[in-house]
């Protein structure tokens, strides 16, 4: 997959089949889209273009420094590299692009630069200066500038039954395995590994602690989760910790993995963690060593939801 930070720096002499939008997930609906855009694009002898958009949207214009997304940049770039898209345009998003007309977007980026043939876009799709572009403007300046417009139906989204938002309310209420069938993969967190207070190694369970940099990345709600890793090329699993760390008193929230069977140094290394399951609510308790007990019981637990995870398959 070839990645453009700017449609302007998109260059092919092919006729593209496009599609925009922020995507935020690649669900299952989102790869539904994307692969029926992929397979057009090859029938007619063209390629495949999404444009997506970065900040997002409502970040610029409605300073939304609050709104939390499922996917970094980083990580919706790897989603869509999986699913065969041949080329991704990740176009800034200014509050001076949001004042394009819908005819000034469509002549100087789909026509000038991206070198249309056909549009791919969602029944409910708007764009342009004040969302004032739609699918019917859009069919009339492709039938003035010669290009087609497709619109994915509204039967075929509404029977999806999954959106963006259904997701975040999953994952921000701990649902972790309904997301993940609305995803079509395991939640993911994306960070380095960095030093800690090395307390869990006193007591037996050492920890990787997981910074995020992106801080607009949507957290799982605080408690303790079964998850995976793929490090060196082998999958290893563990349990991670999103919380305050109330039985010591910590103030910061933290992200803490603890790997079964898994003893390399990782500071400083980045690693993709994926989340599997909940496992229970953050706790206080009265003392190190009955934080002690309930860490085995969890994973005694991490590892009977593990085992049959890997029978199910």
């Amino acid at each position: 997959m070839k990645i453009f930070n700017d449609f302007s720096t998109y260059k092919s002499n092919k006729k593209t089949f496009v599609t925009l939008g922020t995507f935020d997930g690649v669900h299952v609906g989102h790869q539904k889209v994307i692969k029926n855009l992929v397979e057009s694009a090859k029938l007619n002898n063209a390629t495949s273009v999404l444009l997506t958009f970065f900040p997002h949207p409502k970040m610029v214009l409605q300073n939304n420094t609050t709104i939390k997304l499922i996917n970094t940049i980083d990580e919706r770039t790897k989603l869509l590299e999986k699913i065969g898209l041949e080329n991704l345009v990740i176009q800034q998003f200014t509050e001076e692009f949001s004042n394009k007309t819908a005819l000034d977007f469509v002549k100087t980026v789909l026509i000038n630069k991206l070198n249309i043939l056909t549009l791919i876009i969602g029944y409910d799709h708007h764009f342009g200066k004040n969302r004032k572009g739609n699918f019917k403007q859009l069919e009339t300046y492709g039938s003035e500038l010669n290009f087609s417009v497709q619109e994915i139906s509204q039967q075929d989204i509404d029977n999806s039954a999954v959106s963006s938002t259904k997701i975040r309310k999953a994952i921000e209420s701990g649902e972790i395995e309904k997301a993940n069938t609305y995803l079509g993969y395991s939640y993911m967190l994306t960070g380095n590994v960095v030093k800690g207070r090395n307390l869990g190694e006193k007591i037996g369970f050492p920890t990787a602690n997981l910074h995020i940099k992106e801080t607009y990345k949507l957290l799982p709600k605080t408690g303790a989760y079964v998850v995976s890793s793929e490090i060196e090329n082998t999958t290893v699993f563990g349990m991670m910790n999103i919380g305050f760390r109330p039985t010591v008193s910590g103030k910061h929230q933290t992200i803490e993995i603890h790997f079964f069977n898994f003893n390399k140094n990782l500071y400083n290394k980045t690693i993709q963690i994926n989340v599997l399951s909940f496992l229970r609510e953050e706790q206080k308790f009265n003392s190190v060593e009955k934080l002690k007990k309930q860490l085995h019981k969890d994973k005694e637990n991490s590892l009977n939801i593990i085992n049959g995870m890997l029978f199910d398959l």
